[in-house]
């Protein structure tokens, strides 16, 4: 596994010092979001010269893009909202053969008309996945013109709330251009941490042959996933990675969910329980 960060966890006036922090961490890939380079996540327009300049400025401090943010709610209860995130993820898609990247990150989104990050009891109703079936099947005709492939993951305030939901979604997709991303820290209900072997192997049971990335967030006591120096919360590491390993992943773990304060000390656990999971091997 290649160990990689959220770009924009690092806060910086120009392209090149965010990719300079990036690298002086000793990464050599990230998950990019062009708020890093001054625009919106998801941009109206992409100047072929920015992505390219993009694509330089990471070549030149030997990083590679693991994958680009391209969430947006796809389940918003305003059609528009909907239809506007899709046009931009079109936008988004055309840019990436230019970055030098085939993996788009998504939000399932929620009903939740403010934060795409916060549950709304409407996601559970048939209404929104008639909704978020809809919504997927114009991503993915965006990702087959363009030939990239789309990660969702599942995430407890969103509409793919769970592992068995993912499954169903990529089932029903049928599609080689849909894969997950895991983040074993988004994967906790209520109650559930007492259980936290039995949902990760439950998680990967279903989903370990679909892994296109993985990411690296640590867990609260509360259950809460982020905010937190990875090492200093509840989640299995040990545990974590070695599913990893056994689905037969090999490709980025990215971390992210910390401040930049915490990056340094986050680098060193994950490396040191990377090399132990190697050892066990």
């Amino acid at each position: 596994m290649q160990l990689g960060i959220f770009a924009k966890t690092f806060t910086r006036p120009t392209l090149e010092a965010v990719l300079d922090a990036v690298a002086s961490h000793g990464l050599h890939c990230a998950q990019f979001n062009f708020a890093s380079a001054g625009l919106p996540s998801l941009p109206e327009r992409i100047d072929p010269a920015l992505a390219d300049k993009v694509r330089h400025e990471m070549e030149a401090r030997k990083l590679t893009m693991a994958a680009v943010s391209g969430t947006f709610n796809l389940i918003h209860p305003d059609p528009k909202v909907r239809r506007d995130g899709l046009r931009r993820l079109s936008v988004l898609a055309s840019a990436c053969q230019r970055l030098d990247t085939s993996v788009i990150t998504l939000c399932s989104g929620t009903r939740d008309p403010e934060d795409m990050w916060r549950r709304h009891p409407d996601n559970d109703s048939p209404e929104a996945w008639k909704d978020l079936v809809a919504a997927m099947g114009q991503a993915l005709r965006i990702a087959e013109e363009h030939e990239v492939t789309l990660g969702i993951e599942p995430e407890v305030a969103n509409v793919i709330d769970s592992a068995r939901k993912a499954r169903r979604l990529l089932d029903e997709m049928k599609s080689p251009r849909l894969k997950i991303v895991m983040d074993a820290a988004n994967l906790f209900h209520a109650g559930e941490l007492a259980h936290m072997k039995e949902v990760l192997s439950d998680a990967f049971e279903l989903l370990g042959r679909d892994i296109v990335l993985a990411h690296a967030k640590e867990l609260g006591r509360d259950g809460h996933a982020g905010n937190l120096p990875l090492g200093q919360g509840v989640l299995d590491w040990a545990y974590y990675l070695a599913l990893l390993r056994k689905a037969g992943f090999t490709g980025p773990l990215i971390m992210h969910g910390f401040e930049e304060r915490d990056v340094a000390a986050s680098v060193v656990f994950l490396r040191s329980n990377l090399e132990t999971a190697a050892c066990r091997t």
